[in-house]
């Protein structure tokens, strides 16, 4: 059909050139463009001025309120209920708690690994602004939206000793978490991979109408892969409902930012995707709320991506493998707790509205410490999953390659149960 239709405009533009009546484009005919008609450039103009363009304006932070908790903009007040802002409260606190414990029982060998979320708590406001059923792919820091979610203490132990009752069955590493019921795929430790494959998930939505949307975490380190890139540029090309959420803490393990970019940080980045970006100051925990709310609005209604990028500060080591001390000075640390900590400024807002009573927080903390402790305890006793979880979950069937392994596995642990600690492990 094209090939016919491609012959028939020769045939007119050859009748038009022997009747007389055609006339190729002149200097004097040609019409007067401004906008550059390249099927490559979507909105530019010509210009006569040779200049090269090394920045734009920066990109403002959004913020609701100050460091004192106070709201700067009567019309931004968060629309939330004194019980449903305590709750968010007390899973600051709580998971606070669980860091400080897990951190420590880590150093004590208790654990393998683990990483803490201090200075980033404010991140459980975009748990707050979301449909419990769209789909998190997290980085690693992203337990307070689990707990915002309804995870238990018991299922971090349980996950984080990875013992019988871990639902991953011991296959992770420790803060690997996990939850089909809570729509929180599975953390992977290759960073920057859950990105491309949130826009694929998020492409998936669109296509069966579901009216929900994926949001993806990441660091500003995360965002120097090449995941980066292919994941953004995909979910703006094929109309993808995903909130990219970046945590730009000021270090990527111990690369500073400024020796990570040039340009004005992530957002300008999502901007030369053609994506919808914000700015948000990430230690606010309204300003992330009311973004968060307002991306997925955009996402879920125009089946369009965004970028949100919060700016925050990592308090803590990037991880137990880390020592900040090494990179930065003790002091830069202790003068952001001090000055804007996300914590303090919740509990100031709440103080503000006469939901919170300044006695609480030692209250709170110490029970979530015993709750924490308890289930520590608990997971602490169970055992490690049967070995048979080596060979599940990855095939349909299992081949007869690894029925073979499994069989060699079952034999040698039979002949050498004190050596292989089978007592140590649940029984199949």
């Amino acid at each position: 059909m094209q090939s016919v239709m491609r012959q028939q405009a020769f045939a007119a533009l050859f009748k038009s050139v022997t009747h007389g009546s055609y006339r190729p484009f002149s200097a004097t005919c040609r019409p007067e463009r401004k906008k550059v008609m390249f099927p490559g450039a979507l909105n530019s103009e010509y210009t006569h001025n040779l200049k090269f363009v090394s920045n734009v304006q920066s990109i403002p932070t959004y913020q609701v309120m100050d460091t004192d908790g106070k709201v700067l903009d009567a019309a931004n007040e968060p629309q939330m209920t004194r019980e449903e802002a305590r709750e968010i409260y007390q899973n600051m606190l709580t998971l606070n708690a669980m860091d400080q414990i897990l951190y420590e029982a880590q150093r004590q060998g208790r654990i393998s690994f683990y990483m803490t979320s201090f200075g980033e708590e404010a991140l459980l406001g975009t748990a707050a602004a979301l449909d419990p059923k769209d789909m998190v792919f997290g980085q690693y820091r992203e337990a307070g939206v689990l707990l915002q979610r309804g995870f238990t203490l018991t299922q971090f132990m349980n996950q984080c000793y990875s013992n019988e009752l871990d639902l991953g069955k011991g296959r992770q590493m420790p803060i690997h978490y996990g939850s089909r019921e809570l729509h929180f795929q599975t953390i992977s430790s290759p960073l920057a991979t859950q990105i491309p494959q949130a826009a694929g998930a998020a492409y998936a939505m669109r296509r069966e109408g579901s009216k929900l949307c994926t949001i993806c975490y990441f660091g500003e380190g995360a965002a120097s892969e090449g995941d980066f890139h292919a994941g953004l540029n995909m979910a703006a090309t094929l109309g993808c409902p995903v909130i990219y959420y970046c945590r730009n803490n000021g270090y990527a393990i111990s690369t500073p930012a400024i020796e990570q970019y040039r340009g004005d940080g992530i957002a300008s980045r999502g901007v030369g995707y053609g994506i919808d970006t914000i700015r948000v100051d990430g230690n606010d925990i309204w300003a992330i709320y009311a973004a968060t709310k307002a991306a997925r609005k955009i996402a879920v209604e125009q089946n369009k991506p965004v970028l949100i990028e919060a700016m925050t500060y990592r308090v803590s080591h990037h991880s137990t493998s880390d020592d900040s001390s090494a990179y930065r000075p003790k002091k830069e640390v202790e003068d952001w707790s001090k000055r804007d900590n996300p914590i303090a400024r919740m509990r100031s807002w709440l103080e503000n509205k006469g939901w919170w009573a300044k006695g609480e927080d030692a209250e709170i903390t110490k029970s979530a410490k015993a709750e924490v402790l308890a289930a520590f305890a608990a997971a602490e006793k169970l055992k490690r999953p049967a070995f048979r979880y080596m060979f599940e979950d990855v095939y349909d069937q299992i081949p007869p390659s690894l029925e073979r392994e499994k069989a060699e596995i079952d034999e040698l642990v039979k002949k050498y149960p004190d050596y292989y600690r089978v007592n140590e492990f649940a029984r199949s």
